[in-house]
């Protein structure tokens, strides 16, 4: 019996999770998800059909009503909660910070040819944030947190980037190996350029989070919330231990390629174990808010 009325109770919590999900948000911002991750799914679904005019409209559609989308559920407009962030809404903001940067890019580099995959990319980063809009922030937090936050998510967004070039890099290395026509898309010298100068450029940013969170914990998370040792620090700094091995590498013994790209990819799968990994294991596995 007790067993009986423990799964029950389980299946109870489950049952309430979800029904909280779906009441958190409103039918306006219900509506410009699901309209931004449609934009999204023209591109991605439909690219080959496509004119190039008629892919990047569609892209900076799902572009501009994926910002309103954060925008919206950012600043807690129509929930009666107030702002609610978690892992979802800090991935959906990472795919949104990947797509300014293509966008910006193509401007510079219109044969760079990533338009299907960062188009499933930002639909599926949208229907997640809609169905696990995170929890409501605390009220005792401190007005830094939000500040603390963007750091760590622009890091989060460039060392993305640089995932993505990355990937571009490996591509372009194999359609040469194949000897296909490689000419088509960008060099494969300035791919591996763009890819150090962000994973640079997220490095900085992430030691600035890091060190913010360690000198003003209790300025940064609120009275009697200082600096803990815990889970999401760990992985952060070994996440930092890997860029940095990567930057020194590249520095003084010229990796590239695969070994580099290795390194990044590592210290990328544990810097989203920090944050998305642990949120998603604190909002969703054991239903419990911070």
């Amino acid at each position: 019996m007790m067993r009986l009325a423990n799964a029950s109770a389980g299946a109870g919590q489950g049952l309430n999770c979800g029904t909280m999900i779906l009441a958190s948000a409103s039918p306006a911002s219900v509506a410009l998800a699901l309209a931004a991750a449609a934009a999204y799914a023209v591109p991605a679904a439909a690219a080959p059909r496509l004119s190039e005019r008629g892919a990047r409209l569609a892209l900076w559609a799902a572009w501009l009503l994926h910002a309103v989308v954060l925008g919206w559920t950012l600043l807690g407009l129509g929930q009666p909660q107030g702002p609610r962030f978690g892992f979802a809404p800090a991935l959906s903001v990472t795919a949104w910070l990947v797509l300014t940067v293509y966008a910006i890019e193509r401007q510079l580099f219109p044969q760079l040819q990533a338009r299907w995959v960062l188009g499933a990319l930002g639909a599926a980063a949208i229907l997640l944030a809609l169905v696990f809009p995170g929890t409501p922030l605390h009220v005792s937090a401190s007005p830094w947190l939000p500040l603390h936050w963007a750091l760590g998510i622009a890091s989060y967004g460039l060392f993305a980037a640089a995932v993505v070039h990355a990937w571009l890099m490996r591509r372009a290395e194999k359609q040469i190996r194949q000897a296909s026509d490689a000419q088509a898309g960008v060099p494969l010298l300035t791919l591996e350029r763009l890819t150090f100068r962000f994973a640079g450029a997220g490095f900085v940013l992430l030691s600035a989070t890091l060190l913010a969170g360690l000198l003003f914990g209790e300025a940064v998370y609120g009275p009697g919330r200082p600096w803990r040792w815990d889970h999401k620090t760990a992985f952060s700094v070994m996440a930092w231990l890997a860029f940095a091995l990567l930057l020194v590498g590249r520095a003084r013994f010229g990796w590239r390629g695969r070994t580099a790209v290795r390194v990044l990819y590592t210290g990328s799968l544990l810097l989203l174990l920090a944050y998305v990994g642990s949120r998603f294991v604190i909002e969703v596995v054991l239903g419990r808010a911070l």
